[in-house]
């Protein structure tokens, strides 16, 4: 099926584009030297020592990629990504839509499509400085919303899979379906877990920590959605 070679493709992207564009940030942070007495200096706002942000959370992801010259890496990258992530959730719907043999819209693609637009103005508004805390609010609640429409898309999607599941028999490699779910239940449970944390102050490293680790369980999905879907001619 054509929707299929499509999503194999795009999945492999979304995952691959913002992986490296936030760590290839947190190594530009992390070596400044690389890029002294060139054009492309690192602002001393975005500079770090050496960690593993991943596991001790020194710093955040919107530490490392917000100011010059990361933001040229980041920004290109999610806007990028936004992108794809439409035609992620497109092509799914008309895949969905073949399988039951209907024509309507399906909630994950409206909730993908949804957090593809949030991830967009996230990106376009970091490192934008207003110092109005109504402005603070506004980012803080896209970010939110990306993620959460984002892991509803993702239950969505995975839900009408496994109801398909004898129809995509042929298509499909069953053991990544199971990985889809679980990794959807972990994240969904760990968001709400982590809930009461995150709306208090203080604990602001492992706040960082979830933060880097979250973002790849969320695109983890995607590269799961590439070796989900068997290769069609």
């Amino acid at each position: 099926m054509y929707e299929i070679t499509q999503i194999r493709k795009l999945s492999i992207w979304i995952f691959f584009i913002p992986l490296t564009a936030i760590n290839l940030c947190l190594f530009i942070s992390q070596n400044p030297e690389f890029l002294h007495d060139t054009i492309f200096a690192v602002d001393q706002i975005g500079r770090s020592g050496f960690s593993i942000p991943y596991i001790d959370g020194s710093l955040s992801i919107s530490r490392a990629s917000r100011t010059f010259p990361q933001y040229l890496i980041f920004k290109p990258s999610m806007i990028l990504t936004s992108f794809l992530l439409y035609y992620y959730w497109k092509n799914n719907n008309d895949l969905v839509n073949k399988l039951y043999e209907t024509k309507i819209n399906f909630k994950f693609k409206i909730f993908g499509i949804l957090s593809a637009i949030f991830l967009a103005i996230h990106s376009i508004f970091l490192g934008i400085k207003f110092d109005i805390q109504v402005y603070k609010l506004f980012r803080r609640i896209v970010l939110v919303l990306f993620i959460l429409f984002e892991l509803i898309a993702q239950g969505y999607l995975v839900y009408h899979f496994y109801k398909l599941k004898k129809k995509l028999e042929k298509f499909v490699v069953k053991k990544i379906l199971i990985m889809k779910i679980l990794l959807v239940s972990i994240l969904v449970a760990t968001a709400i877990l982590s809930l009461p944390t995150l709306i208090t102050k203080g604990n602001t490293h492992f706040k960082h920590m979830l933060e880097w680790n979250y973002f790849v369980g969320v695109i983890l999905f995607y590269l799961f959605s590439r070796f989900f879907w068997r290769r069609t001619t």
